[in-house]
């Protein structure tokens, strides 16, 4: 893998909402890096380098969950980038609140951002790690789009770096090795 895609909304409103979970494992990763985000290609992305362990291009989507099919193929026009060469980061409501899912590629299950990605890409065939959001007890859009209670806030932020923490490995390692140490629930 030779590029790594948060998935989220822009935006203050959204920041610290279950959707934006790719926004904050990327955000994390930059943190780490003492790197710096710029706008890239028609400003419908933003994106920054890591080097460690090896070098990645990070990328967020600026065009809103449901469109960020449009950011990552302009990404992989521009560089090159084959979906064999990205890492997809989510939320996902399957999964319970810590648990850590790395799937080679797949359906975009019900997911709006993956839809995207494979509408715009013309394949499904592309790396995803998925981070347990819980799953709602009223409407999907509703909860998708709400911050964390404020007792789901320390396990939030621990899963924020075990996302990180499992994007390095994927970076690193083997795929067997990584899907060996990333696929878990942490706990509090």
């Amino acid at each position: 893998m030779r590029w790594v895609v948060g998935l989220g909304n822009p935006g203050r409103a959204y920041a610290g909402t279950r959707h934006n979970m790719g926004f904050r494992v990327l955000d994390e990763l930059a943190r780490r890096a003492a790197t710096r985000w710029h706008k890239g290609l028609f400003r419908n992305y933003w994106w920054c380098e890591i080097n460690d362990p090896r070098p990645a291009f990070c990328c967020k989507p600026a065009t809103y969950m449901n469109r960020s099919g449009e950011a990552v193929r302009a990404v992989m026009a521009k560089r090159g980038y084959g979906p064999d060469d990205v890492l997809v980061v989510c939320d996902d409501v399957s999964l319970p609140l810590g648990a850590l899912r790395l799937r080679p590629g797949g359906s975009a299950g019900g997911h709006n951002g993956l839809k995207s990605i494979i509408a715009a890409t013309g394949t499904d065939r592309f790396a995803r790690l998925r981070l347990g959001v819980g799953q709602p007890e009223g409407g999907l859009v509703a909860y998708v789009l709400s911050a964390f209670r404020p007792d789901e806030q320390p396990l939030a932020e621990k899963l924020v770096a075990a996302g990180a923490d499992a994007v390095r490995l994927a970076l690193s390692e083997t795929w067997e090795t990584a899907v060996r140490n990333i696929n878990r629930r942490i706990q509090l």
